[in-house]
């Protein structure tokens, strides 16, 4: 899906900065063009300082998207969520980072979430990057206690897990 999003934009690399940083941080695009995070607008200015564009092609971009049914659908609809892997630690909670070995394979998710029910520790949320957006990938699960050591070696033992760290 995201290819085909990009290939709207192929013409525009400094657009398609945009449309990345828009859908990575979870923004939304309104009626009018605003950019915004729920009710809150963020500036284009602001955000073309951290896509590196000019603020014009922020508006541009909004523009293309408005007028486009299936990126209006995608940017009047995309919702941001609370990462809790920073505070985890502050909040007495667990954290385990894992680099998978081929993060487009399947059943990551489930082999680390198996191991994890083993301890009979609870996942209160489970984050994985998207390979399409960045170049290492990471599933981050956030548990309901601190984690033991002893995790890390049933986890590097699955096929699926290059390395793993514990926060």
């Amino acid at each position: 899906m995201w290819s085909i999003l990009l290939r709207k934009f192929e013409k525009y690399p400094a657009q398609q900065k945009v449309l990345k940083l828009l859908f990575e941080r979870g923004f939304q695009v309104n009626d009018e063009g605003k950019v915004t995070s729920g009710a809150i607008e963020i500036a284009h200015t602001q955000l073309a300082r951290e896509a590196g564009v000019d603020r014009r092609v922020v508006d541009s971009t909004t523009e293309v998207i408005l007028s486009d049914e299936q990126l209006k659908k995608i940017f009047q609809n995309v919702k941001s969520i609370p990462f809790l892997r920073d505070v985890a630690p502050l909040l007495g909670q667990g954290v385990i980072i894992i680099t998978p070995d081929d993060a487009s394979g399947k059943g990551i998710i489930s082999e680390v979430s198996t191991v994890i029910a083993k301890h009979d520790i609870s996942i209160h949320q489970a984050v994985s990057d998207d390979p399409l957006f960045t170049d290492e990938p990471k599933l981050t699960i956030i548990t309901d206690t601190k984690v033991p050591g002893s995790i890390i070696e049933e986890l590097l033992k699955l096929e699926s897990v290059k390395s793993v760290n514990i926060a």
